[in-house]
């Protein structure tokens, strides 16, 4: 496995027990018997699927205080649906940490969205088991606080670079929009870039990610949030 103290450090969170970690991390292509028992994240995966699933369901009802039990279903559907489970797990690079059998590995297991999902709800099993309740809660708000405000705002799976351009065009087709770097930190292993978006000399949104194009998508989704169509 590699450096696990990175993994944390995304996560904010430390193992007391760090054996709970590499069993999130443990694919059943790489599942070995110990204690009596097959070892692998299956059984994580299932604790933390649970606790996502009503964990979400409550920020989610916390955050529309005012919408109809339908509306929330739909909405913690695409919050816990494979495809962003598997979109958070590569936010924090979990692919990278995975133990995966020789097989899997030669057949891209890293970049699965299926088991980069399951990753992710065995590592919310694994806080639970190792901080308990608080714990697994404080990692869901930190891993799925941005899915839940765009579900809420309509903006889960959107691609708002694209959403962007067609919104200024309708308002002048002759603006430019230019993506900025401005920044980077981390060492060059785990890099985190920040972007600035203009559109027409006007500064109008920043965001920030672990590629330069996961920011440009921040900056737009950052313009978006605010409005732009008071600006021009």
């Amino acid at each position: 496995m590699s450096n696990p103290d990175i993994l944390q450090d995304r996560i904010e969170y430390r193992f007391s027990d760090p054996d709970k970690l590499t069993e999130a991390l443990a694919h059943s292509s790489a599942a070995v018997q110990r204690g009596g028992r097959r070892f692998d994240n299956e059984r994580l995966e299932y604790l933390g699927d649970a606790f996502l699933d009503a964990f979400v369901g409550l920020m989610l009802f916390r955050r529309l205080p005012k919408a109809p039990e339908g509306d929330l279903t739909r909405l913690r559907a695409q919050i816990v649906c494979e495809k962003n489970l598997a979109a958070v797990s590569r936010q924090i690079g979990l692919g990278d940490h995975l133990i995966l059998g020789r097989g899997e590995e030669r057949q891209g297991g890293r970049s699965k969205d299926s088991i980069l999902a399951d990753a992710v709800e065995a590592l919310i099993g694994a806080v639970l088991t190792d901080g308990g309740y608080d714990a697994a809660e404080k990692l869901i708000e930190r891993l799925f606080d941005k899915s839940v405000r765009d579900a809420a705002e309509g903006l889960l799976f959107t691609d708002h670079k694209s959403r962007l351009q067609e919104t200024v065009h309708g308002i002048d087709g002759s603006l430019k929009i230019v993506y900025k770097v401005v920044g980077e930190s981390g060492p060059d292993h785990d890099k985190t870039f920040r972007v600035l978006l203009v559109v027409g000399g006007k500064p109008l949104g920043e965001g920030r990610g672990k590629s330069k194009k996961e920011a440009e998508q921040e900056a737009a989704r950052d313009a978006l949030r605010k409005g732009i169509d008071n600006v021009f």
